[in-house]
């Protein structure tokens, strides 16, 4: 059999990938949005989102992690034709988000550990506890929502999800505008002046706009014929220990090596924050622009490992491998013209957040560093993802272990308040962290993508043999 192209592998992947790209585009344009807005209200705010945002994103993604498991389950039983016990599945995964909901909200409500990792000043605390109290009652429909993605994205319908999170991105930019900078309602009775909330009246249009997203998406659900034959949309089947069980097996370690990946991020917020609010101001900028260009291999892995999931549960394991690997080769490239875009645009780039000369100079530099993070970035990520696929989730945690939290955080910690007599100026301060998260993160590239060539030559190998086996 002629294996495929690239070109061709492309043509598969690109009905899944566009969806889930523009869909993640317009979600990490929350951030987006809540960045520019507040950075022109003031450092303070800029300053509190930053840890705010980070402290959040800790939470919330961990707990993503544990119901994305949702997608490779959903999807091999999807590959199989087991329509009704994928909808089963999925609303298994639901009761883990309201689970996991109560665990994550304890912790927005009270975050006076993650305020004292950073050593905040009082008056940035302040602000803090307020961006982090809105985002306590988004908290649960977000991980709802989650599910209800997870199953769109296994069954290969992107759209519907796509479609729901540009409506409340829509929503999300006036809501935003408004209690940021405050307004002034006219009414019979007077003038009804909102005050100015800056970084908390984030929280507050995002707890909003993620209950609305999440009536919108239970509506549909109800609705549209296509969820029918899944059992969905009509009522929630009580909890099952064995279906609970494999999800939480495959969904804790999906959980920690997102956590960990993401906390490689949050964390140098919080170690950054000591060093000033100009600095994390600037680091705030440099992740919000490597988590946008993030969105393209994300999209990619996400196509990937869909279609490896049904490849696999339909019991085609070789073209599951060549689309994995495929997937991989794609994103890498993708990642390598992103990356050199934007390190030769850098200044423009900047210049778009914020117009602060200081805040511009504690950025600049850290985008220099992007480009190289944002290619290995993409690399362990496809890998990962289809490592997931095939239900293999815990080396990839064991890999991000030591490369994110060993030699990125801790090689960040240790460049930028231990040895900072050592080495050259561009190896401290923020740039240090952002050093190591580079060295860091290559090493988990290069170690995930080795075990996933390795795992899929093993694949094909034992098709080859069941193959050569059914024939003789």
């Amino acid at each position: 059999m002629t294996q495929p192209s690239l070109r061709e592998s492309a043509l598969r992947l690109l009905p899944l990938a566009w969806p889930v790209f523009i869909g993640q585009i317009a979600v990490l344009s929350f951030s987006t949005v809540d960045t520019v807005m507040v950075a022109r209200a003031s450092a303070l705010d800029l300053a509190a989102l930053a840890i705010g945002g980070s402290t959040y994103i800790s939470i919330f993604v961990g707990l993503m992690g544990v119901v994305q498991a949702i997608g490779p389950i959903a999807g091999q039983l999807f590959g199989a034709g087991k329509l009704r016990q994928s909808g089963h599945e999925t609303e298994q995964g639901v009761w883990v988000a309201l689970a996991l909901s109560l665990l994550g909200c304890t912790f927005l409500l009270w975050p006076e550990p993650f305020l004292a990792l950073a050593r905040t000043e009082p008056a940035v605390a302040d602000k803090v506890r307020g961006y982090l109290h809105g985002l306590a009652f988004a908290l649960p429909p977000a991980l709802v929502f989650m599910a209800y993605r997870s199953f769109n994205v296994a069954v290969s319908r992107p759209k519907a999800v796509m479609v729901l999170q540009l409506g409340g991105l829509a929503l999300k930019v006036p809501l935003n505008a408004l209690l940021v900078f405050g307004f002034t309602l006219p009414t019979p009775f007077g003038e009804w002046q909102v005050a100015a909330l800056g970084a908390p009246g984030c929280g507050v249009a995002t707890a909003i706009v993620m209950w609305c997203q999440l009536l919108a998406a239970i509506t549909l659900l109800r609705r549209d014929p296509f969820y029918k034959p899944f059992g969905l949309g009509y009522r929630l089947s009580a909890p099952n220990r064995t279906s609970l069980a494999a999800l939480l097996k495959l969904g804790i370690p999906m959980g920690l090596s997102i956590l960990i990946e993401v906390t490689g991020f949050t964390f140098m917020a919080f170690f950054i924050s000591r060093i000033g609010a100009t600095p994390v101001a600037g680091h705030q900028i440099a992740v919000n622009m490597v988590s946008l260009m993030f969105m393209l291999p994300l999209a990619i892995a996400n196509a990937s490992a869909v279609l490896v999931a049904q490849r696999l549960g339909a019991g085609d394991n070789a073209d599951a491998s060549r689309i994995g690997w495929a997937g991989l080769e794609i994103g890498v490239l993708c990642a390598a013209l992103l990356g050199s875009t934007v390190y030769l645009l850098r200044e423009n780039i900047v210049g778009l957040y914020t117009g602060n000369p200081t805040i511009v100079a504690a950025a600049l530099p850290l985008l220099a560093w992007v480009a190289l993070f944002h290619i290995c970035d993409a690399a362990q990520t496809i890998a990962a993802f289809v490592l997931r696929a095939h239900r293999i989730a815990t080396v990839p945690l064991i890999v991000y272990v030591v490369a994110i939290w060993v030699i990125g955080l801790g090689g960040g910690y240790l460049v930028a308040f231990v040895v900072t007599d050592v080495g050259p100026a561009w190896l401290h301060g923020a740039q240090g962290f952002w050093s190591m998260a580079a060295l860091g993160i290559g090493l988990a590239a290069a170690s995930l993508s080795g075990y996933l060539g390795w795992t899929l030559r093993r694949e094909r190998a034992l098709a080859m043999h069941t193959k050569a086996t059914l024939s003789s």
